[in-house]
């Protein structure tokens, strides 16, 4: 982290809370890790179930929890792809992207880069110029409305092979289709069985054309994947990275270089990547000198949000409100924000912080936030 702040080790249970919740849910923050779909809530996702029900997806938002319990990896993958099928028109496109929106400006959200799968949707028949002008049209609207300012990263769908990353690409690159909210350019999916190095053209030309390298890479598969994601794809952002804490060696390269990884810890748990919250390595990850950031990565699927997700990261490294604060600024740095857009969301993150922590007028108590 930019820097570390921990809170003293005087709580009697390891899993009470240290920093208020009501601070981080105050907290300027931005969002590095989210997927597009994944982060439709049950009112979202029963939404548009209703509006076709030959779904399988239930349309009762209670129902939904069930629903969205997974068994393992392959299983997540398999319902998230049904809530993909509910995405069928570009009304659609543009529900779900302003209501993502709406929520995140609710967890006082300032700056996300929303990860897109667009091969998805057009090969489901949307239009792919109506499908950019849904997307920007969501977040013009979104920026105006809530203040939350939205960027693109485009992924590759890995399942799908390089059929799906040529179109990808196309859709990332194309001149008459590229949108202007498209910061980056990813790789998605399931890792077993889809090695990173095929992709390797695809990504170069990405990033000649622009565009920033944020692959996912060692969630589900070894440290081995990272190093090629490092190598092949020229990864400026590792998305999880989690089992990079199973190589010293690639710990020092990520510290050294300084490529951040987005953790996404309740995600990891969902999907049985990680068995616990306490055996998560991000604390290695912090120990190591790797920059981190905290994403909710499919937050309603996972039963989560990014609020809870600062929770679950300030218990596991042991941070006051100035660590959290902290925390929230290595995403900021991270981000592919212009450089006056980072320093206005950092001073924010600063203010609201000692705002905060001010003493209350005429005691000498602490702070009396509320």
């Amino acid at each position: 982290m930019t820097e570390q702040h921990t809170a003293a080790a005087t709580a009697t249970d390891p899993h009470d809370p240290l920093v208020p919740h009501a601070f981080i849910a105050g907290l300027p923050k931005a969002e590095l890790h989210v997927h597009h779909v994944g982060s439709a809530s049950p009112r979202i996702v029963s939404e548009l179930a209703a509006r076709h029900p030959d779904s399988a997806v239930p349309t009762d938002p209670e129902a939904l929890a069930d629903y969205f319990t997974f068994t393992d990896f392959a299983h997540f993958i398999q319902v998230y792809l049904s809530v993909v099928d509910l995405i069928r028109t570009p009304e659609d496109v543009r529900l779900l992207t302003f209501e993502v929106a709406r929520d995140m400006a609710r967890q006082n959200v300032r700056y996300a880069e929303l990860t897109i799968t667009p091969y998805s949707s057009v090969r489901r028949g949307i239009d792919d110029r109506a499908f950019m002008d849904a997307i920007e049209d969501a977040r013009k609207a979104a920026e105006a409305e809530f203040g939350t300012v939205l960027r693109w990263c485009f992924d590759i769908p890995g399942e799908a092979g390089l059929a799906a990353a040529d179109e990808t690409l196309r859709l990332a690159t194309g001149d008459k289709l590229r949108p202007e909210g498209l910061v980056s350019f990813g790789l998605g999916g399931p890792e077993i069985g889809v090695p990173r190095p095929q992709f390797k053209p695809h990504f170069d030309r990405a990033i000649a054309a622009g565009l920033h390298s944020v692959p996912h890479a060692g969630e589900t598969t070894g440290p081995e994947t990272v190093w090629d994601a490092l190598i092949h794809l020229g990864a400026e952002r590792i998305g999880h990275g989690t089992t990079s804490a199973q190589d010293p060696k690639l710990l020092a390269h990520l510290a050294e270089h300084r490529i951040p990884l987005e953790v996404c810890p309740t995600s990891n748990i969902a999907t049985r990547a990680v068995r616990t919250l306490d055996e998560h390595p991000l604390k290695q990850f912090v120990e190591a000198g790797v920059t981190v950031t905290v994403n909710s990565d499919d937050p309603p699927m996972f039963g989560t949000d990014l609020n809870n997700e600062y929770a679950v990261a300030a218990r596991l490294l042991g941070l006051d409100e100035r660590g959290v604060a902290a925390l929230a600024k290595n995403a900021v740095e991270a981000s592919f924000l212009d450089p006056a857009g980072k320093a206005r969301i950092a001073a924010e993150i600063d203010t609201y912080t000692e705002t905060w922590l001010a003493p209350c007028p005429g005691t000498t108590m602490g702070p009396c936030a509320p």
